[in-house]
């Protein structure tokens, strides 16, 4: 069981990978997360490094070969610090970034609180919550050499993943009227060409994966705010970039998404 001295150790750590772009094969014996409980506790300490709220959220590993590749069971959350939010149409530095791909993905933004409770929340408590649907680009790395073999606890302790999150306009389209787990999206960059996708490849449909992070939280004591962002992870499988590239995400009626990646 890992005491707070040691969970802010373990978190200091992971931001110090973090912010020099480099990795560890694992976090040291004495401060290695055992269980998903401990990994979340760890991944709270890195609210110390940032003088912002949490921006929002994400999910990672809302697939079955997304679970597979990094060796996980299930999904896993992970906070999106403000500092690492850019504009649509930005240029996202690559630099120290290992992962090296772009994710497509559906996100929305909370209107109201939810805050922890014993019983869980269903997908239309949820979905009544929400203030707008949004295209965006998760940017995604990890602070560990292996992060396929580094399991879910010290996934989630580094914030399953989270690096760099592009959040597009609202939509203006009646997405609640939308079967968003049939909905096409598509990703294109002149070097690679087209990159089809579509929302059931997020945990069968994205509202479903929106309400299992609520009550993912819930059960860590965490309350969703109000003007959060959950982006639900990745519609389309994850699109290789390098610095110079430009990808171009059409969501059909739901809105469009550019970023362009540097080095």
């Amino acid at each position: 069981m890992l005491d707070p001295a040691r969970v802010q150790e373990a978190a200091d750590l992971i931001w110090k990978h973090w912010q020099a772009g480099t990795a560890m094969p694992a976090l040291p014996d004495g401060l290695r997360p055992e269980t998903r409980d401990q990994g979340y506790k760890v991944q709270a300490g890195l609210e110390r490094f940032t003088a912002q709220p949490p921006y929002g959220w994400k999910i990672a590993a809302t697939s079955v070969a997304g679970q597979k590749h990094i060796g996980v069971d299930g999904p896993l959350a992970g906070r999106i610090l403000a500092e690492r939010v850019q504009a649509p149409g930005a240029t996202v530095s690559l630099a120290g970034n290992r992962m090296l791909v772009a994710e497509l993905e559906f996100a929305f933004r909370f209107a109201r609180d939810l805050p922890p409770r014993a019983d869980p929340y269903d997908r239309a408590e949820v979905l009544d919550a929400v203030a707008a649907l949004h295209p965006a680009v998760e940017v995604p790395d990890s602070r560990f050499e292996r992060f396929e073999t580094a399991g879910a606890a010290q996934l989630i302790a580094e914030a399953a993943c989270a690096r760099d999150f592009v959040l597009g306009a609202p939509t203006t389209a009646d997405w609640r009227a939308i079967d968003l787990a049939a909905h096409r999206v598509l990703g294109t960059m002149p070097r690679t060409g087209e990159h089809p996708g579509v929302g059931s490849n997020v945990l069968g449909d994205p509202r479903v994966a929106l309400t299992w992070l609520v009550n993912e939280l819930s059960g860590q004591g965490i309350a969703l705010a109000a003007g959060q962002v959950v982006t639900t992870g990745t519609c389309v499988v994850p699109i290789p970039i390098r610095p110079g590239d430009r990808l171009h995400g059409d969501f059909g009626v739901l809105g469009t998404i550019e970023v362009a990646f540097g080095g």
